[in-house]
């Protein structure tokens, strides 16, 4: 990459609020509404300090990566949506394995927008963790026998992914619509920066396939619902907390 400009006092600005914001989480006695509603107050820092920008000085911008360790091995039920998550901030993605062979995904874009992947990638897990706490509570999920009840609580973690990636898609999509009413596309500006630097690095992707997964139908359409009911802004602030969270069934 070229040599690092100096960076922006809003820029500063922008990433000191996002780190206050690592602290406003689930896990220490934050609502998940409060969460969500700290995110949003972000987003909208995030689209001022786009728009304040000239697309000469988002294209001398520089990139960086962000890592989000998931603890595991094998693929994990926010899997469904943090695709969803890096295309709403304007990130690319990819998995890579840590020295302890435990997958960690990857989010690669301006610093602003890698600050926002990472804070929402954290700020829906904790909140997966929470809905799932509650639904093993339910009727619903007592009435399923013990030996089903561990993929009836995946059924649900996915279906939730599954609601917040398509509300991520709907919130991207309004939020580039906005863009291009001020007479610019973001869009295109930023992702010919991120693939010009990708490029220098050498880097080429590839997808593949999921395997089929076991489906408890009542719970996953139960998490859909509780994925549905997050509200999640344009823009959502990022930046999460680099400590481990213990998941359903965990170390």
């Amino acid at each position: 990459m070229d040599s690092p400009l100096p960076e922006r006092p809003d820029l500063n600005k922008l990433k000191a609020r996002i780190q206050g914001l690592r602290a406003k989480t689930v896990e220490n006695g934050c609502t998940e509404h409060e969460a969500v509603a700290a995110a949003a107050k972000v987003a909208a820092l995030l689209d001022q300090y786009d728009l304040s920008l000239t697309d000469v000085e988002i294209r001398q911008d520089t990139c960086e990566r962000a890592e989000y360790d998931t603890w595991r091995k094998n693929g994990i039920p926010l899997d469904g949506c943090v695709a969803a998550i890096a295309d709403f901030a304007d990130c690319r993605i990819w998995h890579e394995k840590n020295q302890f062979d435990e997958r960690r995904y990857i989010f690669f874009g301006r610093q602003a927008d890698v600050a926002v992947a990472h804070y929402l990638c954290d700020l829906i897990d904790r909140s997966m963790l929470i809905e799932v706490a509650r639904f093993k509570c339910t009727p619903g999920y007592l009435g399923y026998r013990p030996a089903e009840r561990k993929t009836a609580s995946n059924s649900f973690l996915h279906g939730m992914a599954a609601s917040i990636a398509a509300k991520l898609r709907e919130m991207k999509a309004q939020r580039d619509e906005a863009h291009r009413a001020t007479g610019r596309d973001l869009v295109l500006v930023k992702a010919a920066l991120v693939d010009e630097e990708l490029a220098k690095l050498g880097m080429s992707f590839t997808t593949r396939r999921q395997a089929p997964r076991t489906i408890a139908k009542h719970a996953f359409y139960s998490g859909h619902a509780a994925g549905r009911k997050i509200v999640i802004n344009p823009g959502i602030g990022a930046g999460g907390s680099d400590r481990r969270v213990e998941r359903p069934g965990g170390r």
